[in-house]
């Protein structure tokens, strides 16, 4: 129930669930917001959305739904109170939750079985593959009995993620959006929803230039509608026909098709930057108050550009000194060269 980032990254789940329980009926509960994402997946057979804008009577409807379906188990994947009570609401008899230290709000409370302690660096895409690996390895202990303690990188391979989009329906859904989009080309996602994560207009404006120079590529703008006039005023100081504006244009499954796409794309740690990796994209990150570490796309951890400000990771939405250096101190050239070795090879023969 959490961000577009961390639904997306939990989708993985999904098909290792049904490799373990080929005969298993899944139910994902969702918000409005990330339910596109959701309901393409193949493999989830069923979606409860919580209607949060009116509350009282989503809760109401969620609550009879969920005691309707009986479920047998519950996965909580988001650590918050939020998923925590609808987990309770569930009556399922096995609620597997993070670790108590790995959560916020008393989230743990509402839940009666338990994965093992993380520290906050661990990647999160491996935090969330633990509740398969706990899945194979246990028979739904309760929390009165101890749990493996490993603190290693989990043994599930993660090389075959399938997190739903790798089927060919997803381009054909998109077909119209791609109709504007000219390849060979690179994705750039102008912003995110903390304001301590993005990076300015000029910057952007620069990169942009810089890579319409000296590349053939064709340069994609991607964003929700809150940065349209940011990508509205570098199309006009740019004035390119390589240059190609689809901020706000686009749905969840348009933006996967349009990552899919690209060659590489670029942009702050937020949604796009997961999606772009569920459709294997390589997305080169810019962080700032979130840890590398934690958060960044898998499979493009080697793409990350970090000025490693001594404040950062600080996790927080305003800038305590108004200044957001961790990201204002990233060069359009460190960026640059994070998105020639993504696109590596196949730009050197474009050239």
């Amino acid at each position: 129930m959490g961000s577009l980032g961390d639904v997306t990254r939990g989708l993985c789940l999904v098909s290792k669930i049904k490799t373990l329980f080929p005969k298993s009926s899944i139910t994902w509960l969702i918000e409005p917001k990330c339910k596109e994402a959701v309901t393409f997946h193949p493999l989830i057979d069923n979606i409860l959305v919580f209607d949060r804008t009116n509350w009282k009577q989503g809760l109401k409807d969620i609550f009879h739904k969920l005691r309707k379906s009986r479920f047998d188990c519950v996965l909580d994947l988001q650590r918050h109170f939020k998923s925590g009570f609808f987990s309770f609401l569930s009556g399922a008899k096995y609620r597997i939750g993070f670790h108590p230290k790995n959560t916020k709000e008393g989230n743990w409370l509402f839940n009666n079985t338990y994965i093992p302690y993380m520290d906050e660096f661990y990647p999160k895409i491996f935090h969330y593959l633990k509740f398969t690996e706990y899945l194979e390895r246990s028979q739904f202990q309760t929390r009165s009995q101890p749990l493996f303690n490993s603190q290693t990188q989990t043994q599930i391979q993660t090389q075959d993620l399938d997190f739903g989009f790798s089927g060919p329906g997803l381009l054909s859904l998109a077909a119209t959006v791609l109709s504007k989009v000219n390849t060979p080309f690179i994705a750039v996602v102008l912003g995110s929803t903390w304001i301590t994560k993005e990076w300015s207009c000029d910057s952007y404006s620069k990169l942009i230039h810089e890579l319409l120079k000296t590349t053939p590529l064709h340069i994609v703008m991607v964003d929700t509608m809150a940065k349209y006039d940011m990508a509205c005023s570098i199309e006009h100081n740019i004035k390119s026909s390589r240059l190609i504006n689809l901020v706000g244009q686009t749905s969840v499954l348009e933006l996967a098709a349009v990552l899919k796409q690209a060659e590489t794309a670029v942009g702050p740690d937020c949604g796009s930057a997961h999606i772009a990796s569920a459709v294997g994209t390589p997305y080169v990150t810019l962080f700032g108050p979130t840890s590398p570490e934690r958060t960044s796309p898998y499979g493009s951890e080697h793409l990350v550009v970090n000025k490693q400000i001594p404040c950062a990771p600080c996790y927080k939405k305003e800038c305590p000194k108004k200044e957001i250096l961790c990201m204002n101190s990233i060069q359009v050239e460190d960026v640059k060269k994070k998105i020639f070795q993504a696109v590596g090879a196949g730009l050197t023969l474009l050239l």
